[in-house]
């Protein structure tokens, strides 16, 4: 079966990688995804709403200096995983490499 793919200006063809899953326990909800992608296909969502993960990391309050408050720690989620578009800007700005993506087979 033959995957999609894409032609760069040049006319090279190419075949993006979607983005399918999203690592929320390793997320540390900067938002840089969020602000690279030009899709729309993520939503930051606060870490309390999500089954199974911690609402609250444990972080010495003294060297607390990054502006975050832990009442409110966050956390990214796919809203729109169909509208991406398998750039890979999010994979490549995460600090903490929280994205799978994979080619998609194409559809007759």
């Amino acid at each position: 079966m033959s995957m999609i793919t894409g032609l760069t200006r040049g006319g090279e063809s190419y075949i993006p990688a979607f983005v399918v899953d999203l690592n929320q326990a390793d997320c540390i909800g900067c938002g840089r995804c969020f602000k690279v992608c030009p899709r729309d296909v993520f939503d930051l969502i606060e870490r309390d709403d999500v089954d199974g993960l911690d609402a609250v990391v444990d972080y010495d309050e003294e060297d607390d200096d990054d502006g975050f408050s832990d009442d409110t720690a966050m956390v990214m989620r796919l809203a729109n995983a169909m509208d991406c578009i398998g750039c890979g800007a999010c994979a490549r700005i995460c600090p903490k490499g929280c994205f799978t993506h994979a080619p998609q087979s194409a559809v007759a």
